[in-house]
């Protein structure tokens, strides 16, 4: 396991750098000047000696290696600079609209599980059956409606007719009526494709000998599911929620729009329209590096599942 982990952090290394460089490029490369953006008057003209005195401040008039090589070195320090609009420190900006995302992901990932997993379970326990069909049924609604329409539906029915969940809002610090409807609208359709891969990853191990031999002891079948099957059968399951979860932390903007939720997903848009380039390159950054250590912890978990899983070459 050490060596595994050793191997996962040398290979994090290249791949945050390889981001980094991308992102600076494609961002360098975009239309539109941050500084003459920033320093317009609302007659519409920007005072020249001003947009020089900012380029000359901010090194934008260094040769782009120049710039990039300066922004890294102050990255890998942990100082992401300053956004060119608010004047707030980058990562400053980010962890506070991070933690109102992770909030929201987080109820959001529970509830998915919660409702996916038994359903895949009962629904592969019993294949062909009413309760299968109705597994199948709802997993494909979830994946074919639309997140922003569910969400408009939603708050229509329980916040609207029955007035159960407040409309929309971040609350008391985002407290649990406020995150339930988001929550919902954000993991439907993580939940829907979590159905569907689990029932499939339960149909294959139930068919494995030592679950047959399991029977063959006469174990019933929910003993056998539950205490022989589940663990194997979760592996795949944990590579998708994994993946799932890494995009409900980058904020799904539609959703935390519909909502007001003030997530990163906001945070984004809002940045990509005013050409705050620190900001851009911060949270393309720190999502990368969100990305990989999501994956490593699946990784990890593999062993939890699966002991028989060994990541030390013989």
């Amino acid at each position: 396991m050490k060596i595994f982990l050793l191997r996962r952090a040398l290979v994090l290394l290249p791949v945050m750098l390889l981001v980094s460089l991308f992102s600076f490029a494609l961002i360098h490369m975009a239309p539109g000047d941050p500084a003459e953006i920033l320093l317009t008057s609302p007659a519409g003209g920007a005072d020249r000696a001003a947009v020089e005195d900012f380029r000359t401040k901010m090194g934008f008039d260094q040769p782009l290696p120049v710039q990039y090589l300066r922004w890294l070195g102050r990255a890998i320090q942990g100082d992401l600079g300053y956004s060119y609009m608010t004047g707030q420190p980058v990562c400053s900006a980010i962890l506070a609209s991070f933690e109102s995302t992770l909030r929201l992901s987080l109820l959001s990932m529970v509830l998915s599980l919660l409702a996916s997993i038994p359903l895949g379970i009962w629904s592969a326990m019993r294949p062909g059956s009413f309760p299968d069909h109705i597994g199948r049924w709802l997993a494909l609604l979830g994946v074919s409606v639309p997140n922003f329409w569910l969400a408009y539906l939603l708050i229509l029915m329980f916040a609207i007719h029955l007035k159960w969940f407040p409309v929309a809002g971040y609350g008391n610090g985002g407290d649990l009526m406020h995150m339930v409807l988001p929550a919902i609208a954000l993991g439907a359709a993580s939940a829907s494709v979590t159905i569907r891969l689990m029932r499939s990853s339960m149909l294959d191990v139930l068919q494995q000998d030592y679950i047959i031999a399991a029977r063959a002891k006469g174990l019933g079948g929910w003993q056998v599911a539950l205490g022989h099957a589940m663990k194997n059968a979760l592996i795949p399951v944990a590579t998708i929620s994994g993946l799932n979860f890494g995009y409900m932390l980058n904020g799904s903007v539609v959703v935390e729009t519909i909502f007001a939720w003030p997530g990163i997903g906001g945070l984004v848009v809002s940045s990509i329209y005013q050409r705050d380039y620190p900001m851009i390159q911060g949270v393309t950054l720190f999502v990368a590096l969100l990305f990989l250590s999501i994956n490593l912890l699946v990784d990890l978990f593999y062993a939890v599942l699966n002991p028989g899983i060994r990541y030390e070459r013989e």
